[in-house]
């Protein structure tokens, strides 16, 4: 893998990971630095649930259908760590 496919895999992982706070509320409480990490650990998590429980690929290259598979891993992620932290909320 290439720095440029590296690069371009960690700005794919930050917009995933934005969009998931988006769709999941937080939003406002995410970082980039969170929502860079979510997206990367998001995707990871979407491509281990779809290729051990539903027997399908989920990784397939840099494609709208690995993007989907890194935003829906990455909701799934925050809504974990969310029920982990008891549901706690940072007030600004």
């Amino acid at each position: 893998m290439s720095l440029v496919e590296i690069i371009i895999w960690i700005f794919f992982g930050a917009l995933a990971g934005w969009i998931a706070s988006i769709i999941t509320g937080k939003n406002k409480q995410m970082g980039a630095m969170e929502n860079i990490v979510s997206g990367i650990a998001g995707a990871f998590l979407g491509g281990f649930i779809l290729e051990n429980f539903f027997s399908t690929d989920g990784f397939t290259g840099l494609n709208v259908y690995s993007f989907i598979v890194a935003i829906l891993g990455a909701v799934v992620l925050i809504w974990l760590v969310g029920l982990f932290r008891g549901g706690r909320r940072r007030r600004r």
